[in-house]
C-alpha cells in the first residue's frame, strides 16, 4: 500500500515550473508569488486565468470554455441570476453588520432552521466554514469540559488554528496534537453490513485513547461525505452507531455540512440525514451563498446559552445584510426550482456512466458518492490495495487540457473528486463522461 499523500499537493501548480508557462501566466504567477507569497496555491499542472462564469462553465482569458465539474462554491452554477440580484439590491440599500435589527437575517434563520431537526433550533451566521467549524470546536469544548476530537484521517475542515490542528489533510511535516485522534473511514475490502460495526469499533477505541491520555472526548467531528478521504457516503447510516457511542460518552457530534449540505446528496437537504442521525451542531460554508462569503453553525439553545455564559461571540460580516440577502436567495433557489430531487435523478444517471467506465477501464477500481458529489478510485491493474495518484493527477491534467475541471481527494490522493454545481444536467454528464475516457485512454 502507497503511503499516505500530499492531497493538497496534488492538486496544486508548483512553482518550480514557472518558466514552463507561457508568458502571460508566467508573468500573473510571478506577480501572485510577489505579491501573495509562498502561502498561495493555484490548481493544475498548468494554471487557469479564468475571467468569466456562466451556469456550469467557466472562461478563460483567451475565450476557451471548461465545463466544470469541481466547483461546490458556486453550488447553483456560476452568476446565477437570482443570487446576483439579491446581493446587489441588498447593497444599493445598506449593507451593515448585525447588531442592528433587519428582517432578511431573521426570515433566512427561520426558513433554515426549517430543514433542519426540531432541536436544532438556533442559527449563528459566519462568514466562512472554518469560523463555523472553530466555533463548532469551541461550543463542544465549552459544553462537555473535555479537549479532545475524533476526525476521519484524511479530513480537512478548514485552516484557523485550531480546525487546522483537526484537518490531516493539511499538514505537511508536522503531527497532530495528542487530543486529536484519527480515524479510517472503511478497510479494502469490507463487506457493507460489516463496516457499521468496524467504524464505530474504531471510534470506540478512539474515545478510549483520548480518556487515557486525560482529555476526553469533546466531539466526533466529521464530513458526512468524507469528501477528503476519497468520498465515502454508503451504506446510509453506517455513522450511525459510532454517533450514539460518542454521546453516550459524554461527546457531541458536529456535522460538517460544508460539502455535502445543501441538497449536494440528491437524497436530502443534509447529509447527515442520508444516516438517520442527529447532531448536536450542524456547520455549513462555501455552497450557502453561491459565492459569496456567508457560512453559518446550526445547534441547540442550550450549548449557545452554555458558551455565552463564559464568552461572547460577535462576528461582524456573518449575517450581514448581504450576507443574508445571498443566503436566502440560494435556498429559495434549491426549493423553487427542486434542485434535491434533480440532483439525485441527474447524480443517478451520472454515478451509472462512471460505473459503465470502470467496467471497461481496469484503472477504475471503484466508483463511490452519491447525488452530484461522486469519486472514482484509481488503481494500478484494477488492484484497489494498488493506489494510483501519479494516473489520477495525470488524469485530472489531462482533463484540464480538455476543457474539463476536476480535483483529486483520499487518504493516497487517488481518488478523482467530481462535484459540479446542482445545475449539471445529463448532457453535460454524457460529455463528462466522454472526456474521461478520453483522458483515461491518452495517460
Amino acid at each position: 500500500m502507497n503511503k499516505v499523500s500530499d492531497i493538497l499537493a496534488q492538486n496544486a501548480f508548483s512553482l518550480e515550473n514557472i518558466n514552463d508557462l507561457d508568458k502571460e501566466i508566467s508573468s500573473l504567477v510571478q506577480s501572485r508569488l510577489n505579491n501573495v507569497g509562498p502561502t498561495t496555491m493555484l490548481f493544475y499542472q498548468e494554471p487557469l486565468h479564468i475571467v468569466r462564469g456562466e451556469g456550469i462553465w467557466l472562461y478563460d482569458s483567451k475565450g476557451k470554455q471548461y465545463l466544470d465539474v469541481y466547483n461546490n462554491v458556486a453550488s447553483l452554477g456560476h452568476c446565477h441570476p437570482k443570487v446576483i440580484d439579491a446581493v446587489c439590491n441588498q447593497m444599493r440599500s445598506v449593507n451593515i453588520h448585525t447588531r442592528y435589527l433587519h428582517e432578511t437575517m431573521h426570515n433566512y434563520s427561520e426558513k433554515l432552521l426549517k430543514t433542519m431537526p426540531e432541536s436544532i433550533n438556533r442559527l449563528v451566521m459566519t462568514c466562512t466554514g472554518t469560523e463555523s467549524n472553530d466555533l463548532a470546536m469551541r461550543l463542544a469544548r465549552n459544553y462537555t469540559k473535555n479537549k479532545g476530537f475524533i476526525v476521519s484521517e484524511a479530513a480537512y475542515h478548514g485552516n484557523s488554528t485550531a480546525v487546522t490542528e483537526a484537518s490531516p489533510s493539511a499538514y505537511k511535516k508536522q503531527q497532530l496534537p495528542d487530543y486529536i485522534i484519527t480515524i479510517p473511514v472503511a478497510p479494502i475490502g469490507i463487506e457493507n453490513d460489516k463496516i457499521e460495526d468496524w467504524f464505530a469499533n474504531n471510534v470506540s477505541n478512539a474515545i478510549n485513547t483520548l480518556d487515557a491520555r486525560g482529555y476526553g472526548c469533546a466531539a466526533l467531528l466529521i464530513d458526512t461525505i468524507f469528501s477528503s478521504d476519497g468520498i465515502y457516503s454508503d451504506p446510509k447510516g453506517f455513522i450511525k452507531k459510532a454517533v450514539g457511542i460518542v454521546k453516550d460518552r459524554g461527546g457531541l457530534f458536529i456535522a460538517d455540512e460544508v460539502q455535502p449540505g445543501f441538497g449536494r446528496t440528491g437524497d436530502s437537504m443534509w447529509g447527515f440525514e442520508r444516516h438517520g442521525v442527529m447532531p448536536d451542531i450542524v456547520t455549513m460554508g462555501k455552497p450557502m451563498g453561491n459565492g459569496y462569503p456567508v457560512s453559518g453553525l446550526a445547534s441547540r439553545l442550550d450549548l449557545l446559552e452554555s458558551m455565552s455564559e463564559e464568552a461572547g461571540y460577535f462576528n461582524t460580516f456573518g449575517g450581514s445584510t448581504v450576507a443574508a440577502a445571498a443566503a436566502l436567495a440560494v435556498l429559495e433557489t434549491i426549493q423553487e426550482e427542486d434542485l434535491i430531487a434533480k440532483t439525485y435523478t441527474v447524480g443517478k444517471y451520472f454515478k451509472s456512466g462512471l460505473l459503465q467506465l470502470q467496467a471497461q477501464y481496469d484503472c477504475i477500481s471503484e466508483v463511490r458518492g452519491t447525488g452530484l458529489f461522486l469519486g472514482a478510485e484509481l488503481s494500478k491493474d484494477g488492484d484497489i490495495t494498488r493506489p494510483d495518484p501519479e494516473r489520477a493527477t495525470a488524469i485530472m491534467n489531462a482533463l484540464r487540457q480538455n476543457g474539463v475541471l476536476i480535483g483529486g481527494a483520499g487518504k493516497y490522493a487517488s481518488t478523482l473528486k467530481i462535484r459540479p454545481p446542482l445545475c449539471f444536467n445529463k448532457a453535460n454528464a454524457d460529455l463528462f463522461l466522454s472526456k474521461l475516457e478520453d483522458a483515461i485512454k491518452v495517460t
